[in-house]
């Protein structure tokens, strides 16, 4: 175990000193924000408005606000879930260096197995993603509690920092199936340039789920990046859902929670969060499982 701890210390320790990759880690998350301040947020709000004044004698100054910290609420748990993606895949950064370097090599050579090497570079990913996220977690909160939203309760806190485990756990296991796959520091480029392009899309950020086609949607649903994101949206807008659409036909609620990808179907099946966490823990699961005979390849092939 002292070995473990060693090669995931160090791993973290070059990750957290290179400040350039902690910046291109989040700067999807950077686009994001950028994109909901002079885009896509004023869309946002004005078309939970135009459901709410289809219903008169509601409050048109209160429905404003809350159509406001509905979307930055939507808007936070999309960040939180794609900050995932992009930190693993910056921390793998590492293992890229070192076997372009032949530092890997340097390090196969000593007395440790592969299995703890390769353990050290995926739980520096895991570890890297869960304490990002969870600083997006409170830094997002921080500002939505400055701008009126209600602080979340200390069991909700628990469950999103389990989310965010999850979460980082899933990216871990598939950044290193695709980091093994990748020869070149160039190569990594482009997959990380590729996959920050997508994630976004992805995720049902830029363009909400319900808003696409039914293909893109279908396509959306194949990938764990979209079951995350309306994982953290439920518990994230559970109660400014509430509060904004108040009084009015559940049937409406629920459509809008499905067109912004709060809640998916999936077989014409609504799933909830439990079978959300669970699909996503299956996934990191089978990437893991993956990775493992990757390496055992690998082995054989070096010999």
């Amino acid at each position: 175990m002292e070995q473990f701890f060693t090669i995931t210390g160090r791993n973290l320790k070059i990750y957290f000193r290179d400040k350039g990759a902690i910046f291109f880690s989040l700067l999807s998350m950077i686009i994001v924000i950028c994109l909901m301040m002079f885009f896509i947020a004023d869309s946002s709000v004005e078309g939970i408005l135009g459901i709410l004044e289809q219903f008169p004698g509601r409050d048109a100054v209160a429905d404003e606000k809350n159509a406001i910290l509905l979307v930055l609420s939507w808007t936070f748990a999309g960040i939180i879930s794609i900050n995932a993606v992009t930190v693993t895949m910056a921390v793998y950064s590492v293992m890229i260096k070192d076997r372009v370097t032949g530092k890997l090599n340097s390090i196969y050579t000593a007395p440790v197995s592969r299995t703890i090497i390769t353990a050290g570079y995926m739980a520096a990913s895991w570890i890297a993603s869960v304490c990002i996220c969870t600083l997006t977690l409170v830094i997002t909160e921080i500002y939505g509690v400055s701008q009126g939203m209600e602080a979340f309760s200390a069991m909700t806190h628990v469950q999103l920092v389990g989310m965010i485990m999850v979460n980082s756990f899933v990216y871990a296991a598939l950044m290193y199936l695709l980091a093994m796959a990748a020869k070149t520091e160039g190569a990594w480029s482009g997959i990380g340039t590729v996959i920050g392009t997508l994630v976004g899309f992805l995720g049902g950020i830029y363009i909400p789920i319900g808003s696409a086609s039914e293909t893109i949607g279908n396509l959306m649903k194949c990938t764990p990046i979209i079951y995350g994101a309306s994982m953290f949206r439920t518990v994230m807008t559970k109660d400014i859902v509430e509060t904004t659409f108040a009084g009015l036909p559940e049937e409406i609620v629920s459509e809008f929670r499905s067109v912004m990808g709060i809640t998916l179907d999936v077989f014409d099946k609504e799933i909830g969060i439990t079978e959300e966490w669970l699909l996503l823990l299956v996934c990191g699961i089978i990437f893991l499982v993956i990775g493992v005979c990757m390496l055992k390849y690998s082995k054989k092939t070096d010999r």
